[in-house]
This record gives C-alpha cells, structure tokens and sequence, in this order.
C-alpha cells in the first residue's frame, strides 16, 4: 500500500514531513553516535552527508515509496528523531531519536500514533526489527502493541557486521497468525527465542 501519510499531533508532538529548513536538525540526529549504534549506518560526519538523507527522503515522499516522519516537539517544531515506514511487503517501522531524549516515551508516543494512523487507512500489518544488543528498541515494540515472532542472523551492511535481529510484527486485520517469512526465509541461522 503505497500512500501519502498525513502531519499528525499528539500531546506533545507534530509528526510531519522533513523539509530542506531541517538539514541542521537532521544532521544532529544522524551524526548521534549513541543513536546510531545498532542502526545499519555510521554516524554522518557532515552536513553534505545530511543532505543526501534528506534528498532521499524527499524522493520517498514523491514517489512514495515509503514514508519518514520528522519527530518533532510542538514547542519548536525541530526533528529531534524520525520514524520510518517502508511500503515494501515488510511494512517495516524503524526509529531513530538524539540520545539526549531518550526515556521521556517519545518514540513511543509517536509509534502510536502513526500506527493509529495506519489501522484508518487499512494496513493489514506491519514488521519491525531489532538488533539483540538493543533490547530498548525491542521494548518500544511491545509497548505499541508488537509482538516477537523469531530472530534470525544477518550480515549487516555497510558495518559488515555480524547481527542476531528478532523480528516483531502487528497484524491490524485480525489475521493474528500471519507472520512475515522473508527474514525468516533469507537467513541460514534462524530460530525462535523461548524467554521473550
């Protein structure tokens, strides 16, 4: 399903499109080395760097290939994290948020409601992953409603790095026994996690 997501509010937050007047916030975000631990780029070293991720978003959003929301307090309205959908058959939800936000419930806050968002427009379901290193990651993912479903391995690139993902998913159709194979299937180690 290949749709223009609408700005969003929540309580705290405006959830909207990035802009070319976001390249410095933007930059702040991706040259975050803590928030960009577990994700699969090295931290950004420029702003020339910044602006090919936003070129590219901008791209996504004209052929709309996926969508990338800019997570932004009311207050200001700068990006100080994003969510991302992708309109591949995985309708993978990723995040990113500067460090120095975390644990105020803010990525939570604004999966909500994109996800709300989503069950309107008629999504059947969507997939996230996290690296087993990460469980925060993993822990925002049961707070808006995902489930584990198994963990597979995966040579991550551009690190070229060895990664244990595990693989949640929601189901808005009440087909809560589907479960997104392609990971599952691309990967020679695979497996089900028993203690999550």
């Amino acid at each position: 399903m290949n749709v223009l997501l609408p700005e969003i509010e929540t309580e705290r937050l405006i959830l909207r499109k990035f802009t070319q007047n976001d390249l410095e916030p933007l930059f702040l975000i991706l040259s975050d080395k803590q928030t960009n631990t577990y994700l699969p780029w090295f931290p950004v070293q420029t702003i020339e760097e910044t602006q090919s991720f936003l070129q590219h978003y901008q791209e996504e959003y004209q052929q709309t290939l996926g969508h990338q929301y800019a997570v932004c307090f009311k207050k200001d309205n700068l990006p100080i994290g994003y969510v991302h959908l992708s309109y591949n058959d995985s309708y993978d939800l990723g995040y990113g948020l500067r460090h120095d936000f975390w644990r105020m419930g803010i990525t939570t806050e604004a999966c909500l409601a994109i996800i709300e968002q989503l069950r309107k427009i008629g999504f059947s379901y969507i997939t996230a992953t996290h690296d087993r290193n990460n469980p925060r990651s993993g822990e925002v993912m049961k707070k808006i409603g995902m489930t584990y479903r198994y963990s597979y391995e995966e040579q991550w690139q551009p690190k070229d790095k060895l990664v244990v993902f595990r693989m949640y998913q929601l189901n808005f159709d009440g087909q809560n026994s589907r479960v997104y194979q392609k990971y599952w299937n691309q990967s020679k180690q695979h497996f089900i996690e028993s203690f999550l």
